[in-house]
């Protein structure tokens, strides 16, 4: 039997690096090869559409797949691919269409096609389903950290965001399956496993056993070292979860939480469902429960209809006022079906990527101000990378870290803080 290649590539959230890993398990169980060269039988995306660059990225990449084996198999998923019609899929050159909530039937359908099939995807109308897609992840092999995908989908629909049309209705991963998962991870030597979802706050919503509890069985898992979450809405933390974090010995210090705007009429017209007082707020509740130490990082939109000079120096105040360590940034684009398309007073795309610089350069001086508490303490890192006497990775709190020493990839090791440069942390290994 013909032993096929194939290329995976995955844009976007933790959640779908997550998705295309485990695609990647599955094509491995199917008897394939995964490959990162051009030289494959069937080419796998899984796209994203968050922003109208993400689904530019998603064309550009279907657009080299083609290019790169005229003959082979394309195959689109993901958001972007929930989005388009078959007609621009197969102008932009995509053998198989494959939707949301359906990813478990991509390897299914592109052996069939393999062995002589006549291509044909599958859809799914995601606004009324309740169905949980199987995959599973035997190990990782794109990332060195395990995402697992715990709760897939947000009926939240902040105003500028496309994703809730695209994912469709939440839905929640059965527990006993996620601890089959986490097993078989960890038994394969990975220490670290990122809890992900659309919306992972919900997760457990529609009954059953809710985040806190599930936080409380993976960390009760034998051999697991370190468990993170992908990322939390504000509005989505209350007092059991925090005690979960708080109390499971394995769980990081570091939570990412979206705040997107630092004012509360912004905030408002996003319809995200907080002020910026109840944000500050809860990082006040979150160092009081997990310690002064605990790293947040966050988002935000800039440029979204109706931010003025006011509003966006109320979102600056606010990252200064919460201590926020690293930030992510990006102008707002329109996407088309949501609120925020028809909303008037949009600032000039040249103020909103001025603004988004500023941000970034802000992120810069909040992240040096975080990461500079830990020189001459002592952190363990997680290695990723191992090269001539040195190692790196990241520490539980989530800050890049290069040190002087050996270790093998997968060891956690401890490290003294002799420095930083440009937000990361220069150290030692500690030998015993």
């Amino acid at each position: 039997m013909t032993a096929f290649s194939v290329r995976i590539k995955a844009l976007g959230c933790r959640t779908n690096l997550y998705e295309a890993d485990a695609i990647a398990s599955a094509f491995t169980r199917a008897g394939c090869s995964i490959t990162e060269g051009n030289d494959w039988d069937a080419a796998v995306l899984v796209s994203c559409s968050v922003t109208a660059e993400a689904d530019r990225k998603s064309r550009q990449i279907v657009r080299r797949f083609r290019r790169a084996s005229p003959e082979g198999l394309v195959v689109a998923t993901g958001c972007w691919a929930q989005g388009i019609s078959d007609d621009e899929a197969k102008a932009l050159g995509v053998d198989l269409l494959v939707g949301n909530r359906r990813k478990d039937e991509v390897v299914p359908l592109v052996m069939e096609t393999l062995r002589g099939g006549v291509p044909h995807g599958i859809m799914e109308t995601v606004a009324t389903s309740s169905r949980w897609e199987s995959l599973f992840l035997d190990r990782p092999s794109l990332t060195t950290r395990a995402f697992l995908k715990v709760q897939d989908g947000c009926d939240h629909f902040c105003s500028y965001c496309i994703i809730p049309f695209l994912r469709g209705r939440p839905v929640s991963r059965p527990l006993d399956d996620l601890e089959r998962e986490v097993r078989s991870v960890v038994g394969s030597g990975c220490p670290e496993i990122v809890l992900t979802g659309v919306h992972l706050g919900l997760y457990g919503r529609e009954g059953g056993p809710g985040l806190a509890d599930l936080l409380r069985a993976v960390g009760a898992i034998d051999g697991v070292k370190r468990i993170r979450f992908g990322s939390l809405e504000p509005f989505s933390v209350g007092d059991d979860l925090l005690d979960a974090m708080a109390e499971i010995e394995s769980f990081c210090p570091h939570l990412h939480l979206p705040l997107q705007s630092g004012d509360d009429r912004v905030l408002n017209a996003m319809g995200r469902g907080h002020t910026a007082g109840e944000y500050l707020s809860l990082l006040d509740r979150i160092r009081s429960a997990m310690g002064e130490d605990v790293h947040i990082s966050t988002d935000i939109l800039v440029g979204f209809p109706g931010e003025d000079d006011r509003a966006f120096a109320n979102t600056l105040s606010v990252l200064d006022l919460g201590g926020i360590g690293r930030i992510h940034s990006f102008p707002y684009s329109p996407r088309k079906g949501t609120k925020a398309a028809s909303l008037q007073d949009r600032p000039p795309r040249s103020i909103a990527e001025e603004r988004c610089k500023t941000v970034i350069e802000k992120g810069r001086e909040l992240l040096g101000r975080y990461v500079s508490r830990w020189i001459g303490r002592e952190e363990s890192l997680l290695v990723e990378e191992v090269s001539e006497g040195r190692i790196s990775g990241y520490t539980s709190h989530f800050i890049r870290l290069s040190a002087l020493g050996y270790g093998e990839v997968d060891d956690i090791v401890r490290c003294r803080i002799t420095g930083m440069a440009d937000g990361e942390l220069r150290g030692e290994v500690i030998f015993p």
